[in-house]
C-alpha cells in the first residue's frame, strides 16, 4: 500500500499548493470620474481595485487624507466617497487610496465642480442616486449596500426585508446616512434587502432592491463507508455534500480519477461497481468542490476471494448473425467446472466513453448464446463470468465483434428554400450512426406539383447534402420527399414535404433566411436563422409556423426584425415537426425556408433502466424589480460527464393559454426572467437535461413582481362643491393596467398661494377616490390636482382643476367646475342640481312605476267586474229554485233557531266597516250594487240596549250595542218579476253556519267566511244546499207585506207564512 499512500499524499499537498494565497494588488478597476454637483446637493466617487489580502480605501481631498466619517462625509469600505450637502468648499481634486501589507496604490484624480443653486429650493420628491446591488459574500465576510438619495426635504433612509423577516441588528449597523453594513455573514443573512427613501413627514417613498447570496464551503452531511464484497457483487458508496454554489462530487480510486464504464457507474452523488473483480480492491476518495474550498472523505473496498472458485471461461468466439444479433460461445472452466452453477454475459459497444454494459445470465447446461439486441454496424466487446455458490471466476478473455449494415431506419429530413420564383434549394443532414445503420451508399430524391400525380425522381450519391431544382413554376406547391440506401438496400421514404416557390412579383420582397434546427432535448428544439447578405429588401419581421408533421399548420409566431432565434417547447418526444420561417415587410410576405425535424426520446431503449435525473432543488425566486423575478436554484447530488443545461418556465398564475407559456433556457444554475408584467402574481418551475434525459419539473414556486410607478394621473377629475366652504374632490384609478395604488395626494391652493408655491396637501388610502377640501375662502378660485403613489414611488399630478368659490352663494347660479366635467353634481342655493344622466335614470323609474300602478288598478277593477257579474248570474239562476230549500229545511228541521236568519241590515245587507272595496256582502254573498243607486252612507253608534230601529225606505235592522254600524239609503228601481232579498234568504236558512251572526265578526258585519277570492266563492258554491246566490242591490220595497213570487216548485202552508210574517214584522 506504500505507493497509494504517497499517491494520496501528493495530491493532498497539491491541494494546499493550489489554495495557497499570493500577496498582490493589481491595478484599479474602476477609476473615480471628476463630476460637476449642484449647491446643496449630494457628490459620490467611487474606485475599485483587487487585491489579497483586501486592501483598506481611504480617500484624499487636494492630496489631504479625508476622515472615514463625518456628518457630511462617508467612506465606505467598498471604495465608495459619499459628500452630503455639498459646499463650494468642498470644490477641488479627489482621490482613493489602497493600501495592504504588500503595496500601496493610488488612484488618478477627479475634480469635483459646485455650481450655485439656480432658484428657490422647490418640493422634490425622493430619488435613490445609487442603490444596493445584488452581490455574492462569503460565510463569515462582510456585505455592504449603499442607498443615497436626493430630494427635497432630505429624506429618509429606511432597511427592511422583502421576505418580511427582521434584520439582524446585532451584525448590522447603518454606515453615514443609510448605508447598510453585514458582518459576519451568515446564510440566515441571505435575501432580499429594500432601501427605502421617505419624504420626512409624508408617506412619499422610493424604493430599491439588491439580493444577497450567501457563498458557503462544501461540507459533507453523507460520507463513504468501507465495503467488503465478494467477486462478481456490487459495492455502492455514498457521497452527499451541501453549499453554495452547489458543489460538484469527483470520485477517486488510490488518487487516480475515476472513469465511468460499462461497469463503473457515477450518478445521483453515488460510486457504483458492479462485478467487482480483484483489481476493485482500492481506496476511494469523494471529493466536494466549489469555488470556496473542498473537502475530502475515503472509503477502502475489500475484495474477499474464494479458494475454490473455478477458472475463467475459454476459447471465447463471437459471430454475426445479423445486422442485430451475434452468437457467443466459449468453453467451460479447465478447473473446478463441476461447481459453476451459472455463466453471465457482459457486452457494451466497443467505441466511445461511458457505454453502459449489460449483463445475461443464463444456466450452466450450455455454453453458448445469442445476443439479439444489438445495433447494425457497430462493433461490440464481450466477455464471459462463471459463477459458482461462493463466488465467481474471473473475467474471460474480451472478443470484439461487428454487427452487420442494416437498412437506413428512417429518412434525412429536408429544408427547403427557393431563391427566385422557379427554383428549391433543397438540402439535408446525414443521418447519425444509429439511424443510418452503416454507410449511407446514394440518396433517391423524389418531387412533384401537388396537382399532379407524376412524381420525377433524382439518385444521388451518399457524399451529397444538397441539390439545386431549377426551372419550376412560380407561385406553385411542391411536394418533395427523399430515401436513403446503404450496403443492405434502400430504406423507407420520407413523408411528403411542401414548399411553395415565390410569386413572380415586380415587388420587392425579403429572401428566404438561412434556417437551421437543434433539439435541445425530447421536448424542446432551438430554431436559429440569419439573413442571407443578398437580401436587401426592407423587413418588418418573421412568422414562424410549426406544427406535428400529421397536424394541420398551426397560426404563425410573430417575432421582431431583431429576434435571430427561437426556443420551440412543449414538443412531444419522438414525432417529426414540420418548420417554417419567412420574412415580411409591408408589401407581401418573403421567400420562406421549410424544414423538418425530429425530437428524440426522452429515455432511450437502452436507458429504459436507468432512472431520470432528479429535479433540481432549492428553487427560490426573489423579486427584483417590477419587470423581472430573479431565480436561482441547486443541482440535483449526482456526477456526470455530460454538460447540464436547464429549462425554466414561466407563465402568469390562472393562464388558460398554453402557447403563452415562457420557456428560457440556461446552463447557469441563477436566471434573471425579464419583460415580465409589474403587479403580477407568476409560478416559476425548473427541470434539467443532461444526455437526453430530462428530469420532472421542479415543484412550483410562486412570486409576484413589485408594482410599477403609476405613470399614469388619476382619471376623470371632478370638484364639486357641496357647502359654502367645502368642496368634493373625486377621481378615478389611472388608465393603465395592473396598476396599484396605495395612496393618492391631492394638492390644492387657492390662485394667491398657488403663485407663491404653497400648496395644501391631502392623503388618502389607496382605497378610496374622494376627499373633501375644508374651510375654502368665499371669492376665490382653488386649482386642484391629484397623484396616485405605490410602494415604488409616486405617480404624475393630473391637470389643474379650478373651482371658482362664489363670494354669494344665494344668486342661484351654477358653480363653475372644471372644463369636461359636465357630468359632475353639486349643491347651489339650497337645492341638489342633478346631471343628465341621473334625471333620465329617475324619469325612466318613475314611469317604471306609475306603469305598474295603472296595470294593477286595471287588473283590480276586471278581477271585480267578473265578480259582480259571476254572482248576479247565480243569483237569477237559483232564485226561481227558492221555494224548494224552504219546504225541505222546514220539514226536515234543520232551521232551529230563528235568530239565526234575522238580517243585522235592512234586506240582509252586510258592509265591510274595515276600510276594504265597497262590496257588499249579505250572508249569502257578496251583493253587486246598482248603478241607478244613489247612496247615502251615515256612520252611527249606540251605547243603548238591543233594540229595533226602523227607518225610511228600508227594513228592520238590528244591531248590538257598542258597535259600530254602516247604512246607506238607496233609491232603488225593482223590477217586478225580482224576487226579493228575504225570499233568497228563506231559500238558504238551512246554511245556518254561514248565515249566522258570530261573535267574532259582528263588529265589520263579515260572516268570517267570506274571501274575495273567486276559486273560495266557487268552492263555498259547490254544495247543492248552500248555493251562495249574489243578491242584487235592486231589493224589495219597504213593503211590510214580505210575500214572495206567486209560482213555486214548494208551497209552504199558509200557517207557516203567517208565524214568519208575525215574526219578522
Amino acid at each position: 500500500m506504500a505507493p497509494v499512500k504517497g499517491k494520496l499524499y501528493q495530491r493532498l499537498l497539491l491541494f494546499v499548493l493550489v489554495f495557497l494565497p499570493i500577496s498582490g494588488m493589481s491595478s484599479f478597476a474602476l477609476q473615480p470620474t471628476s463630476i460637476v454637483v449642484t449647491e446643496g446637493s449630494i457628490a459620490r466617487f467611487s474606485c475599485k481595485i483587487s487585491a489579497h489580502p483586501p486592501p483598506i480605501i481611504t480617500w484624499e481631498f487636494n492630496r489631504v487624507t479625508l476622515p472615514l466619517s463625518t456628518e457630511r462625509i462617508t467612506v465606505l469600505p467598498s471604495g465608495v466617497l459619499q459628500i452630503h450637502g455639498v459646499q463650494q468648499a468642498d470644490a477641488g481634486h479627489y482621490r482613493c487610496i489602497a493600501t495592504n501589507i504588500a503595496s500601496r496604490r493610488r488612484s488618478a484624480e477627479a475634480t469635483l465642480t459646485v455650481t450655485p443653486f439656480p432658484g428657490p429650493h422647490l418640493p422634490q420628491r425622493p430619488h435613490i442616486i445609487a442603490g444596493p446591488k445584488n452581490m455574492s459574500v462569503s460565510l463569515h465576510q462582510s456585505a455592504i449596500l449603499e442607498c443615497l438619495a436626493t430630494g427635497n426635504p432630505r429624506p429618509l433612509i429606511s432597511w427592511s426585508r422583502a421576505d418580511s423577516k427582521s434584520i439582524d441588528v446585532y451584525n448590522t449597523k447603518v454606515l453615514g446616512n443609510g448605508n447598510l453594513l453585514i458582518t459576519d455573514i451568515k446564510p440566515q443573512h441571505g435575501g432580499v434587502y429594500m432601501c427605502r427613501a421617505t419624504t420626512p413627514g409624508t408617506r412619499n417613498y422610493t424604493v430599491s432592491s439588491a439580493n444577497i447570496t450567501v457563498l458557503a464551503p462544501p461540507s459533507l452531511v453523507e460520507w463513504p463507508e468501507s465495503l467488503t464484497r465478494p467477486r462478481a457483487g456490487t459495492a455502492r458508496f455514498v457521497c452527499h455534500a451541501e453549499g453554495v454554489p452547489t458543489p460538484q462530487i469527483t470520485w477517486f480510486k488510490n488518487g487516480e480519477k475515476v472513469q465511468s464504464n460499462g461497469r463503473i457507474k457515477m450518478y445521483h452523488s453515488k460510486l457504483v461497481i458492479n462485478q467487482i473483480i480483484l483489481e476493485d480492491d482500492a481506496i476511494y476518495q469523494c471529493q466536494a468542490e466549489n469555488e470556496l474550498g473542498s473537502v475530502l472523505s475515503m472509503a477502502r473496498l475489500i475484495v474477499v476471494m474464494s479458494e475454490d472458485r473455478p477458472s475463467a471461461p475459454r476459447n471465447i468466439r463471437a459471430d454475426t448473425v445479423s445486422s442485430s444479433a451475434i452468437l457467443l460461445a466459449w468453453e467451460r472452466p479447465q478447473y473446478n467446472a463441476d461447481k459453476v452453477i451459472a455463466y453471465s454475459v457482459h457486452y457494451m459497444k466497443a467505441e466511445g466513453l461511458n457505454n453502459e454494459e449489460y449483463q445475461v445470465v443464463i444456466g450452466n447446461d450450455t455454453t453458448r448464446y445469442i445476443i439479439d439486441d444489438l445495433e447494425p454496424a457497430r462493433n461490440y466487446t464481450f466477455y464471459v463470468v462463471a459463477y459458482m455458490p461462493m463466488g465467481a471466476s474471473r473475467m474471460s478473455d474480451h472478443v470484439f465483434q461487428h454487427t452487420f449494415e442494416d437498412v437506413p431506419l428512417r429518412a434525412p429530413e429536408l429544408s427547403l428554400t427557393s431563391r427566385s420564383p422557379t427554383d428549391i434549394q433543397v438540402s439535408w443532414q446525414r443521418l447519425p450512426m444509429k439511424l443510418s445503420r452503416g454507410h449511407i451508399s446514394g440518396y433517391r430524391l423524389s418531387y412533384r406539383t401537388s396537382s399532379e400525380s407524376a412524381v420525377s425522381q433524382i439518385e444521388l450519391p451518399g457524399e451529397k447534402t444538397q441539390y439545386f431544382l431549377e426551372n419550376l413554376q412560380p407561385d406553385t406547391i411542391y411536394l418533395l420527399r427523399i430515401a436513403a440506401a446503404t450496403s443492405a438496400g434502400w430504406g423507407e421514404q420520407s413523408a411528403w414535404t411542401s414548399h411553395r416557390t415565390p410569386k413572380a412579383s415586380s415587388a420587392q420582397v425579403p429572401l428566404a433566411p438561412e434556417l437551421h434546427l437543434e433539439p435541445l432535448n425530447c421536448t424542446t428544439i432551438l430554431a436559429r436563422w440569419h439573413l442571407t447578405p443578398r437580401s436587401s429588401a426592407r423587413m418588418q419581421g418573421f412568422k414562424l409556423f410549426y406544427h406535428e408533421e400529421t397536424q394541420p399548420e398551426s397560426a404563425p409566431v410573430q417575432l421582431s426584425a431583431s429576434v435571430n432565434k427561437h426556443i420551440i417547447e412543449g414538443l412531444d418526444p419522438r414525432k417529426k415537426y414540420h418548420v417554417k420561417l419567412l420574412a415580411y415587410n409591408v408589401d407581401e410576405d418573403g421567400y420562406q425556408a421549410d424544414q423538418t425535424v425530429s425530437t428524440p426520446g426522452c429515455v432511450s431503449v437502452r436507458d429504459r433502466l436507468v432512472p431520470p435525473p432528479p429535479p433540481p432543488h432549492n428553487v427560490h425566486a426573489r423579486t427584483n424589480t417590477s419587470t423581472s423575478v430573479f431565480l436561482q436554484w441547486s443541482r440535483p447530488a449526482f456526477s456526470s460527464s455530460h454538460a447540464v443545461n436547464y429549462t425554466i418556465r414561466c407563465n402568469p398564475v390562472g393562464l388558460q393559454n398554453a402557447s403563452l407559456v415562457l420557456y428560457l433556457q440556461t446552463n447557469e444554475q441563477s436566471f434573471v426572467v425579464r419583460d415580465l408584467e409589474p403587479n403580477t402574481k407568476y409560478e416559476f418551475a425548473v427541470r434539467l437535461h443532461i444526455d437526453q434525459l430530462s428530469s420532472p419539473w421542479s415543484p412550483v414556486v410562486y412570486q409576484t413582481t413589485l408594482p410599477e410607478v403609476p405613470t399614469q394621473p388619476p382619471s376623470n377629475i371632478k370638484v364639486t362643491l357641496i357647502e359654502e366652504d367645502t368642496a368634493l374632490v373625486s377621481w378615478k384609478l389611472p388608465d393603465e393596467p395592473n396598476v396599484a395604488v396605495t395612496h393618492y395626494t391631492v394638492l390644492y391652493a387657492s390662485r394667491n398661494t398657488w403663485v407663491a408655491g404653497k400648496w395644501q396637501m391631502l392623503r388618502k388610502e389607496g382605497s378610496l377616490t374622494m376627499a373633501l377640501l375644508e374651510n375654502l375662502k368665499p371669492g376665490q378660485v382653488y386649482l386642484v390636482k391629484v397623484s396616485a403613489s405605490n410602494q415604488m414611488g409616486d405617480g404624475p399630478f393630473s391637470q389643474v382643476v379650478e373651482l371658482a368659490v362664489r363670494a354669494d352663494l344665494s344668486a342661484g347660479k351654477d358653480i363653475r367646475f372644471s372644463s369636461g366635467s359636465s357630468h359632475s353634481t353639486g349643491f347651489s342655493d339650497g337645492f341638489y342640481h342633478l346631471d343628465q344622466k341621473s334625471m333620465t335614470g329617475i324619469s325612466v323609474g318613475v314611469c317604471i312605476a306609475l306603469t305598474c300602478i295603472i296595470i294593477c288598478a286595471f287588473i283590480i277593477i276586471c278581477r271585480g267586474k267578473n265578480r259582480k257579474l259571476s254572482a248576479v248570474k247565480i243569483y237569477r239562476n237559483g232564485v226561481s229554485r227558492s221555494t224548494t230549500p224552504v219546504g225541505q229545511q222546514g220539514s226536515e228541521g234543520q232551521v232551529e233557531n230563528a235568530d239565526v236568519t234575522m238580517p243585522m241590515m235592512s234586506q240582509s245587507h252586510f258592509v265591510d266597516a274595515k276600510g276594504g272595496t265597497n262590496l257588499i256582502i249579505n250572508s249569502l254573498g257578496p251583493v253587486e250594487p246598482s248603478s241607478q243607486k244613489k247612496k247615502k252612507w251615515s256612520l252611527f253608534s249606540s251605547d243603548m240596549k238591543k233594540e229595533s230601529v226602523t227607518m225610511q225606505g228600508h227594513g228592520i235592522v238590528s244591531y248590538q250595542s257598542g258597535t259600530t254600524m254602516l247604512t246607506y239609503e238607496e233609491e232603488l228601481s225593482i223590477s217586478p218579476n225580482q224576487p226579493s232579498t228575504f225570499q233568497a234568504l228563506l231559500e238558504h236558512s238551512g246554511d245556518t253556519e254561514r248565515s249566522s251572526n258570530s261573535d267574532g265578526s259582528h263588529e265589520t258585519g263579515d260572516s268570517g267566511r267570506y274571501s274575495h277570492d273567486e276559486t273560495e266563492l266557487t268552492n263555498l258554491s259547490s254544495g247543492p244546499n248552500s248555493r251562495p246566490l249574489s243578491l242584487s242591490a235592486e231589493d224589495s220595497s219597504g213593503d211590510s207585506d214580505c210575500s214572495g213570487p206567486a209560482e213555486r216548485q214548494h208551497e209552504l202552508s199558509e200557517e207557516s207564512q203567517m208565524d214568519l210574517k208575525e215574526m219578522i214584522c
